[in-house]
């Protein structure tokens, strides 16, 4: 299906963008266009003007803040992602993730913030970015704010970005000693959106209770035991769902394949996963408590000394 007629606005600056967004309440910020253009080919969606970010290289950048956090640009794309060095040395799995979604063109395209601010629940990255405790940064003709990933996404192609305002970059703290970051999933052909997906991040060097060094113990051992423990699950709910009572069983517990299988009993039951010709709401509930565990045994298997 052909798009209906729109205009079209390509500003210079993240405020001239801005201003644009805030002066027609149908306008649309339009990153890669990876989705947004489908949506509109399917008329699912009708915007009035579409605002093109692609002269802003402001937000292309990736570096560190003051505060030594990994600062990603909306516009950053996935192939960015994947062949950048700081991401590699401050959070890999963001990389390792990017180079999973769809296909070459698509990840040369996509971005970063496209990805987070249209929250498809079957997306890759905001359950990743809840387990690494992103924060998100959103500018608009009033000022600078910054949101939690746990309070960015609120619901299907819904999050805390609001008319006539911008994602501007999305921020992640670097590993330390003794964080491990997995993630797994089931998607539809190799390359395809995800059935269900698990992500988990573990820090916190020695974990509850234990003062023995990490490195004594060896990172990654099966006696290695978790601090903080993040378990985030995609494509189960609207938003992505914190395991919090799986999160709980493993604080201060060895991380061995049978503690981390004992801690994800009954996290399915705690589900309310969606039916579609992909999979049962009973498949879905059964694929999570498996890549939940998948995920945290990934993660503990790379935490760093």
């Amino acid at each position: 299906m052909l798009l209906r007629e729109v205009d079209y606005a390509r500003p210079a600056t993240v405020d001239e963008a801005i201003a644009l967004l805030a002066e027609h309440d149908g306008a649309r910020p339009l990153a890669g266009g990876q989705t947004l253009v489908n949506v509109m080919k399917a008329r699912a969606a009708s915007p009035d003007v579409l605002v093109d970010l692609a002269e802003l290289e402001e937000l292309r950048s990736i570096g560190f803040g003051s505060d030594g956090r990994l600062e990603i640009g909306a516009m950053v794309t996935y192939a960015q992602l994947v062949s950048s060095s700081e991401v590699e040395v401050a959070r890999p799995i963001l990389g390792e993730v990017a180079a999973t979604i769809a296909d070459v063109q698509v990840r040369n395209r996509g971005t970063i913030g496209g990805n987070v601010c249209v929250n498809d629940p079957t997306n890759h990255l905001p359950p990743l970015l809840v387990a690494l405790d992103a924060h998100f940064t959103i500018r608009g003709a009033d000022g600078e704010r910054t949101v939690d990933a746990s309070d960015f996404f609120q619901g299907v192609y819904l999050t805390a970005v609001g008319v006539g305002e911008l994602l501007t970059k999305v921020s992640v703290p670097p590993a330390v000693s003794g964080t491990g970051d997995g993630f797994a999933a089931v998607t539809i052909g190799k390359h395809g959106t995800c059935i269900v997906d698990a992500a988990a991040s573990i820090s916190d060097e020695g974990g509850v209770g234990s003062t023995e060094p990490l490195e004594s113990r060896g990172a990654g051992s099966a006696d290695a035991r978790a601090g903080a423990v993040r378990v985030v699950l995609g494509c189960v709910a609207p938003t992505p769902v914190r395991a919090t009572t799986m999160e709980e069983g493993l604080a201060g517990a060895e991380l061995s394949e049978a503690v981390v299988r004992g801690a994800s009993e009954g996290l399915g039951a705690t589900l309310d996963p969606p039916s579609d010709v992909h999979g049962s709401a009973d498949y879905r509930r059964a694929l999570a408590e498996t890549l939940a565990v998948r995920a945290v045994l990934q993660a503990a298997s790379r935490r760093t000394a």
